[in-house]
């Protein structure tokens, strides 16, 4: 949002809070600076978007009617105004402890904003009291900001998944229920509009950006629905374990090729290994990080894995 729009919404709020009777709209664009005072229809396109993007982010304006029955605008205090926010010590140790866990990840910013308004409003969130140890949740996956908002705006997305196990790489319209972590991994919980069923989605497999689609508001989360034992499921279902033939140089890898089920020599004096893993994308990290020092042979999805790992390391 640009510094003018910014200003612009700020003097509107404080136009409409400060006024004890109705304003009409051109009573606002003489009072308010920003405002296009030039051309009629500029300004109701502007005044419309303003109202609209104020009320999204919950604040309440009210239209009312003067007794000449000309519309007018403005925002009752009590209404605007937070009520009095008083926390016990244990929930304040909770906030705490919860601004810490996201400190490093996507909601570092949001949770630390949400500490800052409680203090300003003048409670005392307990940030010290989590003990020596220091937890932390980091999501490295890219699309998570876009889906973590898309819950929390209760709106539609859509995205390019890869398929497990076949590497196919399919477009999902999703009614987003929540984002939940398990084993260090994240899943996309809601209902897939192209399967028409609910569907848990591994965030790691989405590629590309995460498009919203509609507006906010869209989506309603079934109130019988259990996120975390759909992933629970998922990850159950998916943990079958497989084979994957790889070769390695002499003498190099030998985290691998002690993990390995059998060890044989290969073709061009490299070594040939049988490793057993129920992750392409966790074994394929793996040995992308080894570098010209192993080459995977099957299965196509493992080398397929390590493959996007190395392009991801060069871009």
């Amino acid at each position: 949002m640009s510094r003018r729009k910014t200003e612009r919404l700020l003097n509107l709020v404080i136009c409409l809070l400060a006024t004890r009777r109705p304003l009409t709209a051109e009573q606002i664009r003489q009072a308010v600076p920003g405002y296009d005072r030039d051309s009629d229809e500029a300004f109701q396109r502007m005044f419309e978007r303003d109202k609209n993007e104020l009320r999204e982010i919950g604040i309440p304006i009210r239209v009312e009617r003067d007794w000449e029955g000309e519309l007018g605008y403005r925002i009752e205090r009590r209404a605007y105004e937070l009520p009095e926010i008083s926390l016990e010590p244990d929930e304040a140790a909770v906030l705490g402890l919860a601004a810490q866990v996201w400190q490093r990840a996507a909601l570092a910013g949001a949770a630390s904003g949400a500490l800052l308004k409680l203090r300003a409003a003048g409670v005392e969130t307990d940030e010290a009291s989590a003990g020596p140890f220091e937890l932390r949740v980091d999501t490295p996956d890219p699309a998570f900001p876009a889906l973590w908002q898309a819950v929390r705006d209760r709106r539609v997305v859509r995205f390019d998944y890869r398929a497990a196990g076949r590497g196919e790489v399919l477009t999902r319209t999703v009614e987003p229920w929540g984002v939940v972590s398990r084993r260090g991994r994240w899943y996309l919980v809601g209902h897939d509009r192209d399967r028409d069923a609910p569907r848990v989605f591994r965030l790691s497999r989405i590629t590309g950006e995460v498009r919203p689609v509609g507006k906010p508001g869209q989506v309603t989360v079934p109130e019988d629905v259990d996120i975390r034992a759909m992933v629970d499921y998922q990850d159950k279902r998916l943990a079958t374990t497989r084979t994957a033939v790889v070769h390695v140089r002499p003498g190099t890898c030998q985290g691998l090729r002690h993990r390995a089920a059998a060890t044989r020599p290969g073709p061009d004096g490299w070594d040939e290994l049988q490793v057993t893993f129920s992750d392409p994308d966790r074994l394929g990290a793996w040995i992308a990080s080894l570098g010209a020092d192993v080459r995977v042979i099957d299965p196509p999805d493992l080398r397929d894995a390590v493959i996007r790992r190395l392009k991801g390391a060069l871009a």
